[in-house]
């Protein structure tokens, strides 16, 4: 029999991984699957002005690859659930951010895949534009 002290840090440990996988999973949203995508369409192309074909085959793709990955956070969320016991992380507004209207309950706290699908878009903002303003390069000729 699996010591009570072991058993609860093993089911840390499941939880942090499958949190990490669904940051991994929510990241893919943004980057990999567009980019897979337009590659993919491009392959269906023979020259720089494409017809309807591969535009249509990247509108497509993107939009099913999309619904299986939010299945599959959904999935892994429910894993999350049942490893942990909480259906939330807890509440996350700062006092100083509380107007002293405010009532002492706001609302619900955030469930992880809503921290995580905003944290994705957050990571996601801020690499795109370190890309833009960093590595991008000027789109002006000769410079």
């Amino acid at each position: 029999m699996i010591p009570e002290g072991k058993h609860k840090a093993s089911r840390t440990v499941a939880a942090g991984v499958v949190a990490g996988m669904m940051l991994l999973a929510a990241l893919s949203l943004w980057s990999v699957i567009p980019l897979v995508w337009l590659w993919i369409g491009s392959q269906f192309s023979n020259s720089q002005f494409p017809s309807l074909g591969p535009y249509l085959i990247v509108l497509f793709g993107a939009i099913a690859s999309i619904l299986v990955v939010a299945w599959v956070l959904g999935r892994l969320n429910e894993v999350y659930i049942r490893l942990t016991g909480a259906r939330d992380v807890g509440p996350i507004r700062m006092g100083w951010m509380k107007s002293l209207r405010d009532s002492e309950k706001t609302g619900d706290p955030p469930s992880l895949i809503e921290v995580v699908i905003i944290g994705s878009v957050v990571i996601a903002f801020f690499a795109f534009i370190a890309w833009f303003f960093v590595l991008a390069g000027s789109p002006l000729p000769g410079n």
